[in-house]
């Protein structure tokens, strides 16, 4: 094992030096390759001199307990260990040049319910000009779907009150009509009339969403609030990336099309917006499960 752990750290060292991978990633790494060396280990085999039936062996032993995902990120590491290995004349072959990763399961996006996201957008106090920004600005998020960058960065031109519409610059620099719905549309209004002039107090500032400080929001700032009043409710952790979620999601749930969903999301491709149709298809799993009484 000492033999090992000198080829493993060898490695990291000279992946922290090329790639400047953070110390999580090269924590796994470690783990994984250690977990793998015991593997080996036990069989008889020393890590640096494995081929591919004793790797895929090895891999095999944590079949029964282990996430897809965690056996992807371990031949991931296997990988990159043994192209180490080659590369610095260590080994004349690389035993993992035909391994593949185990297959996942599509990655169903986190997302609250109806009655959680109810919960959520009640929290702020809209008595105070801090509370009726936020409340705001948490309606306008599960309204429109927008990303938390297109929330920070969106400006009074691009919000049209009057048909209840904004405009909005996505990924790929790809603009985008998004409905605000009556509710957004009343709470944003109350916000720019009541307490955006206050925070402001006559100063200039082209972005909607503004701090006490005369200044436009920032996207930490406003994923630390989002974060905060979840906890104040009580609710799993949210991000405004599960907000965005759960917009889709609700959506699908109550019949939208899924081409129009992938527009109100500024998705590219249909593919990505799918991932929502198999949310869906779960909720509707776990309320037949819940309810009929052979479920």
């Amino acid at each position: 094992m000492k033999a090992a752990e000198e080829a493993i750290d060898a490695f990291l060292d000279q992946l922290w030096l090329s790639d400047g991978l953070s110390k999580n990633t090269l924590a796994a790494y470690r783990r994984d390759l250690g977990k793998l060396a015991a593997r080996l280990g036990d069989k008889g085999t020393r890590l640096t001199e494995a081929g591919p039936e004793q790797l895929e062996q090895a891999l095999l032993l944590g079949v029964d307990r282990e996430k897809p995902a965690t056996r992807a990120r371990m031949v991931s590491a296997m990988k990159r260990f043994y192209q180490y290995l080659t590369q610095a004349g260590l080994r004349d072959d690389d035993p993992c040049a035909r391994l593949r990763a185990p297959k996942q399961g599509p990655r169903l996006p986190k997302s609250l319910s109806e009655r959680h996201v109810e919960a959520l957008l009640e929290a702020p106090d809209v008595a105070t000009p801090l509370g009726l920004r936020d409340r705001a600005m948490l309606e306008l998020l599960y309204a429109s779907g927008l990303r938390v960058s297109e929330l920070v960065g969106l400006t009074l031109q691009q919000v049209n009150l009057l048909d209840g519409l904004v405009k909005t610059m996505g990924k790929g620099n790809k603009e985008r009509l998004v409905p605000l719905g009556e509710l957004a549309q009343e709470w944003l209004q109350r916000y720019l009339v009541e307490a955006r002039p206050l925070l402001l107090a006559g100063a200039v500032c082209d972005t909607v969403f503004v701090t006490q400080r005369k200044a436009g929001m920032t996207r930490q700032m406003a994923w630390h609030l989002i974060s905060q009043y979840a906890k104040r409710q009580g609710l799993p952790a949210v991000s405004p990336h599960v907000l965005r979620h759960a917009f889709a999601t609700h959506l699908v749930n109550h019949g939208a099309d899924l081409r129009v969903v992938q527009l109100l999301l500024g998705h590219s491709d249909i593919s990505t917006t799918q991932i929502y149709t198999h949310v869906a298809r779960e909720r509707l799993k776990q309320l037949h499960a819940k309810h009929h009484p052979r479920g």
